[in-house]
């Protein structure tokens, strides 16, 4: 199966802060704040977490989706590339979406894990079928980004 998303793109209005609008039937304007980093990660084909920069914190833990602050220091955090692989932890498939859903269902839901990142991070499978365990790499929409977490999409590895 292969999962192909409608073409429709968030219009960029500002890269520092990144601010996009929305396109839907209404749309919302919203700035990213101190996440837009990781988006225009996304477009340049890169995969960014936050790490806190705090030489005493106990953790140094690494955060994807970003924190702009330590959530177990406070302090400020830095911005780092991580491995665009990972291990599919969990998924799901949504068979019957929402008004606005961008993808033609089904459409598999995944968690990965990667590697030296605390947390899980949710995204889709752009090709093929999910499995527990299932090694799986990062696919990045640079040609034509839509400006949303759209841009990153999971294939087998």
């Amino acid at each position: 199966m292969t999962v192909k998303l409608d073409g429709t793109k968030a219009e960029l209005l500002s890269e520092e802060p990144m601010v996009i609008k929305n396109l839907k039937t209404w749309y919302h304007m919203h700035t990213y704040g101190g996440w837009g980093k990781f988006f225009q990660g996304l477009k340049q084909g890169k995969l960014l977490g936050t790490r806190c920069t705090n030489p005493d914190c106990q953790e140094h833990r690494i955060f994807i989706p970003p924190r702009v602050d330590c959530v177990d220091c406070w302090a400020k955090t830095e911005w780092v590339e991580v491995p665009a692989v990972g291990t599919v932890y969990t998924f799901s498939q949504v068979t019957y979406p929402g008004e606005l859903f961008r993808a033609k269902p089904p459409v598999p839901l995944i968690s990965v894990e990667i590697e030296g990142v605390c947390t899980k991070l949710m995204s889709y499978m752009k090709e093929g079928q999910p499995e527990f365990g299932m090694k799986v790499k990062a696919v990045f929409e640079t040609e034509n980004p839509t400006n949303t977490i759209l841009d990153l999409a999971w294939v087998p590895a």
